[in-house]
């Protein structure tokens, strides 16, 4: 019986999709490309999920796209444009995402699988994590969105040495490059990942959707994500999810956010 590629599981407001291919270390075929984006995308419009968790299936987050599909489906630049536009829609997805999404990274992270990683909102990683970008040891070039992700996750200067020396780094130095949020050892790495992840949800959605949308546009400068910021933190303040953590605050009790 063929598993699920990118199997979805939903429970108290957090969704995990799982890149599931453990045996070719969670590469990525053309059709799981299409299908994580279809599956973000489904997941930031429904009410009930406030926070994704992207993670690999067994010992690795991804080793990036699979290159036995490079002949075939890469093979020249007009099917080789082709195919990065169903990897530029993955990491579009992830990157405007309106709900945070945290990358749960073991092992190997590669190629395109650390363009979804850079892609994500938070990372965050057990000691033996790897990543690299291998496009020069493959003679190709890596989509310019994505590459904004790696500069913005990672910095231009690690940025510069991922791509130009297509060389690994550890959990370590990731970490120091500001590209991981925090190193947590195997054995509590699934619950810290959960305890993050539930706090997010347990959080009034609407200032997290703001606060997303307001550091986005603070690093874009873009004018109309300048102004949707805006009008998204201006939402909070009619909402009853404000209303209802400030009774929390005055009655010294847990706010329960509705999302509304």
């Amino acid at each position: 019986m063929e598993t699920e590629p990118l199997p979805v599981t939903t429970a108290n407001g957090v969704a995990t999709v799982v890149i599931n291919r453990p045996a070719r270390k969670n590469a990525i075929t053309k059709a799981m490309w299409v299908e994580l984006a279809s599956h973000v995308n489904r997941l930031s419009s429904e009410p009930g999920v406030r926070v994704i968790v992207l993670r690999g299936a067994g010992q690795d987050f991804s080793a990036g796209a699979d290159i036995s599909e490079f002949d075939t489906l890469r093979g020249d630049a007009d099917s080789a444009r082709a195919y990065e536009a169903t990897n530029s829609a993955a990491f579009a997805a992830l990157r405007n995402c309106t709900i945070p999404v945290i990358a749960a990274i073991r092992g190997i992270c590669f190629g395109g699988g650390l363009g979804l990683a850079a892609a994500c909102d938070l990372r965050i990683a057990t000691p033996d994590a790897l990543f690299a970008v291998p496009a020069a040891r493959l003679g190709l070039a890596y989509p310019q969105d994505a590459m904004g992700d790696i500069v913005w996750a990672a910095g231009p200067q690690m940025a510069r040495y991922l791509t130009y020396t297509a060389g690994r780094i550890n959990a370590q130095a990731a970490l120091s490059a500001g590209f991981l949020l925090e190193i947590v050892e195997a054995l509590h790495f699934d619950t810290r990942v959960g305890e993050i992840a539930r706090t997010i949800a347990e959080n009034a959605p609407l200032s997290v959707r703001a606060s997303k949308a307001a550091i986005r546009s603070a690093l874009s400068h873009d004018a109309g994500e300048i102004a949707f910021a805006q009008a998204a933190g201006d939402a909070t303040f009619l909402s009853d999810d404000y209303a209802e953590g400030r009774a929390a605050f005055a009655g010294r009790r847990t706010p329960v956010f509705k999302g509304k």
